[in-house]
């Protein structure tokens, strides 16, 4: 008998799906091996920066009160009387009418309290001494970097679940973490369903299709920042699947199949879940496609029951998969990005359900494009290699048509621009 499914929304399901959301732990890796790893724990400053009041610029560190009467018409002259450059310390305290040569990054000298840019400034030598020529006055403070105004120690400089990148790194590196607390990433099981799958090196045969789901799926979970365990293919067999499935999940903390969850005589997994005594959150979603996709729950273990068709299987893992294991992260921005575009093309299919259409965004002007892209059936696979978003069309719709705003789904950062517009350097003063 064919088992009735009631189906719920894409939104009910994320919910559901999110009530079981688990938080890695911490482990310790290399500052050079934790690029895009996630943050476990705060990071604080344990010094000021800059650590000391600091020069921004190649110049002379001065007294401003001795600047008061500099113009062009009447210049001072400053006896230069030391020369420091980033790393070095002046041991010599400024007098009047004094300066010191000072370098990008050098701590000001005592005395010191503004710094003159090199190229405001003449120099010259007489009787073996160095003297400096300023025309213009300088306000205390003027040119210097203070102590602590970059991060005053103790501060929070970064708060866990932050994403790491080149600039975090810099920042890492400028406190000393060589090692760095990141969030253990979650071993995600994945296994394919079917006797008619090939491996993807195999010749085709009559019958027979290559197994692309487990490879695509294994790309989603490393760039969501996981780490995939493809546990290979099984046959369309109750008992075989169930086996290997309990081994599975042994093994993981998430566990994603892929086919087998459909209603034909031969998709077993509702049968496997309900012999592990898993509690199933859902088996059908109001959508398109990937209305089959089925999600359950065991000892504290969330197995996804993604579809066999290559599109349902993406959408059903960028909706679903990917959120748990951002939460799992603690990524602090775990829901995929979303913005309102224009549809360049039109798409007259009516939408009983929500549909997820593949598509392509650009942006030009500052506003969001989307244009559908190949053909929209679950099985297609090419459309996925050319689209970076999904068109959100909710259901109970009749079709949209070009010119009208959708929402789109951002699974993709890679709005970028066909050319430099030089506009965009130019000053806007006249």
């Amino acid at each position: 008998m064919i088992e009735k499914r009631t189906p719920i929304s894409v939104f009910e399901a994320v919910e559901s799906v999110v009530q079981y959301q688990k938080q890695g732990e911490t482990e310790w890796v290399q500052l050079e091996d934790s690029l895009h790893r996630y943050l476990a724990k705060d990071v604080k400053a344990d010094h000021h920066v800059p650590a000391f009041d600091r020069s921004p610029y190649d110049g002379f560190a001065i007294r401003a009160a001795d600047t008061v009467d500099a113009t062009r018409d009447h210049p001072l002259q400053f006896e230069v009387i030391d020369h420091i450059g980033a790393g070095a310390v002046s041991h010599k305290r400024l007098g009047p009418f004094q300066a010191v040569r000072i370098m990008t990054g050098a701590q000001i000298p005592d005395g010191a309290d503004a710094v003159i840019m090199l190229e405001l400034v003449k120099t010259y030598t007489e009787n073996e001494k160095n003297y400096m020529v300023l025309k213009r006055s300088v306000q205390s403070g003027e040119n210097i970097s203070k102590k602590g105004e970059d991060a005053e120690k103790g501060s929070v400089l970064l708060t866990k679940g932050t994403r790491i990148t080149p600039g975090v790194i810099a920042l890492l590196a400028t406190f000393g973490y060589a090692t760095v607390p990141v969030v253990k990433k979650p071993v995600i099981g994945i296994i394919a369903t079917g006797t008619e799958l090939l491996n993807v090196s195999d010749p085709l045969v009559p019958g027979k299709i290559r197994n692309s789901n487990a490879n695509m799926v294994i790309a989603q979970v490393e760039e969501a920042g996981g780490s995939p365990l493809y546990l290979g293919k099984i046959s369309d067999q109750l008992k075989e699947s169930f086996e290997v499935i309990e081994k599975a999940l042994k093994q993981v903390d998430f566990l994603i199949t892929t086919g087998g969850v459909s209603v034909g005589d031969f998709d077993f997994l509702p049968d496997i879940y309900e012999k592990l005594g898993a509690k199933v959150l859902f088996n059908k979603v109001g959508m398109r496609p990937g209305s089959v996709t089925t999600v359950a729950q065991l000892n504290e273990k969330v197995l996804f029951g993604l579809s066999g068709n290559p599109s349902a299987c993406f959408v059903g893992f960028e909706l679903f998969v990917k959120l748990l294991i951002r939460l799992w992260l603690l990524d602090q921005k775990p829901y995929t990005l979303t913005a309102k575009a224009i549809l360049m093309k039109s798409f007259p299919k009516p939408n009983p359900f929500t549909r997820f259409v593949r598509a392509h965004v650009s942006v030009k002007d500052g506003i969001f494009h989307a244009i559908p892209v190949g053909l929209d059936k679950s099985g297609v696979v090419t459309s996925l290699a050319i689209a970076n978003g999904l068109i959100i069309l909710p259901g109970g719709t009749r079709g949209y048509q070009v010119g009208e705003h959708v929402n789109v789904l951002l699974y993709r950062d890679e709005n970028g621009c066909e050319q430099l517009c030089p506009e965009i350097f130019q000053s806007c003063r006249s």
